[in-house]
């Protein structure tokens, strides 16, 4: 039985300036299976949230998806009108944002703004509709959840309001959820709860998700498989324990190694030297050649294929050594 829910290929979102169209998202292929978690990570910068923007055509002026084809299902998203999009979105997907104040109605009580996403895709009385609400409050640790319904968002703590756009999301049990960097302003218990209430959600309802992030320690603790970012290109894909614990890519190995932990006691974090390049400055070959270890004179000549072994996919020339990933 075919299981793949969402099917990306040749994703290519650009915006566009009196210079030119610049792409921040550069040939772009993702599959995510039913119930699977997907990590996305990458430096700031690095194309995840415009990627997640983009699945889900909430892209505005002057940025465009310009090619690519976003399968959900079996229906390409980008053949759809706004109306058809609408229909799918708080319904069948789901989009957590970083900033919850993208999601919520400074002027309405976050009980009339849960209900309104629950009863514009579904035939469901004031009062039932009212208890999923309460219980959708309740599952990501709101206390007083009843009362809270009747609060303003101004009334609610910054990682309060986050912890409501996140239950606003789960109402209607999507297929698909696409989370970018919602527990940021979380602290380290809350974000906890929140981490395993997605997972809890993902294995019992088969919702899949895909998690942008730049955390590589919250993808090792939720995610299946990890794609890594870097200049609006996935440079590296794979299970998650393989990845992590044996990367091909080298922009892969620089983030585990400038993350706390990893260094040993006393001595300083190994950092990726230089800073990742503009949208308008990107160099020839490979984007992360200035910054690479093992670069070589091909490298800034031409940017790398896809490379597939097994499970695990890379972009590189140069890969770090195949003797390091675990059988």
């Amino acid at each position: 039985m075919n299981d793949e829910l969402l099917k990306v290929r040749g994703l290519r979102t650009a915006f566009h300036t009196e210079a030119g169209a610049w792409p921040a998202v550069d040939e772009v292929d993702l599959t995510l299976r039913k119930g699977e978690i997907l990590g996305l990570v990458g430096e700031s910068g690095s194309g995840k949230s415009v990627t997640g923007f983009s699945l889900v055509g909430l892209i505005d002026p002057p940025g465009e998806v310009v090619a690519g084809e976003v399968v959900f299902d079996g229906t390409d998203l980008r053949q759809l009108d706004e109306e058809g999009l609408r229909q799918l979105r708080g319904n069948r997907i789901a989009m957590i944002f970083q900033d919850p104040l993208m999601t919520l109605n400074p002027v309405l009580r976050i009980g009339e703004q849960m209900m309104e996403a629950i009863q514009t895709h579904a035939k469901v009385s004031n009062a039932e509709a009212r208890k999923r609400c309460r219980d959708a409050l309740e599952k990501v640790g709101i206390a007083s959840a009843e009362s809270r319904l009747d609060s303003y968002p101004h009334e609610f703590s910054g990682g309060m309001r986050q912890r409501v756009a996140i239950a606003i999301a789960m109402l209607n049990n999507p297929d698909l959820i696409i989370a970018d960097e919602p527990t940021t302003a979380l602290d380290v218990t809350i974000q906890g709860q929140i981490l395993y209430r997605m997972q809890e959600i993902c294995r019992t309802q088969n919702t899949a998700l895909i998690w942008i992030t730049h955390d590589l320690g919250v993808v090792a603790e939720l995610a299946d498989r990890v794609a890594v970012m870097y200049a609006g290109r996935i440079v590296e894909t794979g299970p998650v324990e393989e990845i992590l614990s044996a990367p091909r890519h080298p922009y892969t190995q620089g983030l585990l190694q400038s993350m706390p932990g990893i260094a040993q006691p006393g001595t300083r974090l190994q950092q990726i030297k230089g800073m990742a390049p503009s949208l308008t400055k990107r160099p020839a070959g490979c984007a992360f050649s200035p910054r690479c270890p093992n670069v070589i004179d091909r490298c800034t000549e031409q940017a790398p294929g896809i490379t597939i072994e097994g499970s695990r996919n890379y972009r590189c020339y140069v890969p770090i050594a195949r003797e390091s990933i675990p059988v």
